[in-house]
């Protein structure tokens, strides 16, 4: 008998283990780049009409900067990191 592999939703597959290293960054970045536009717009400009408008065309703006500079960046962290923080290799 053939095990089904996990489902996200419905017949979608769940990705394999080894996108972990996209799929993360692509979050962390999603979420930082609209955390940051977002104090930063309100910093610089209050709470403005057109507000929301505004904010998310400079998050996608930022998020489209923000996840290749991560993906790029993401190698040489790791390595930093390893030299500040004991890490065993992962198996």
């Amino acid at each position: 008998m053939a095990v089904d592999s996990p489902k996200i939703i419905g017949n979608i597959p769940k990705l394999p283990t080894k996108w972990a290293t996209v799929v993360i960054p692509f979050f962390l970045s999603f979420l930082m780049s609209g955390i940051i536009s977002m104090i930063n717009m309100l910093r610089n400009l209050g709470w403005i009409d057109g507000f929301i408008s505004l904010w998310f065309h400079n998050w996608m703006l930022s998020w489209a900067f923000a996840f290749p500079i991560v993906l790029l960046l993401l190698p040489m962290v790791r390595k930093l990191t390893g030299k500040l923080v004991h890490m065993p290799p992962m198996k």
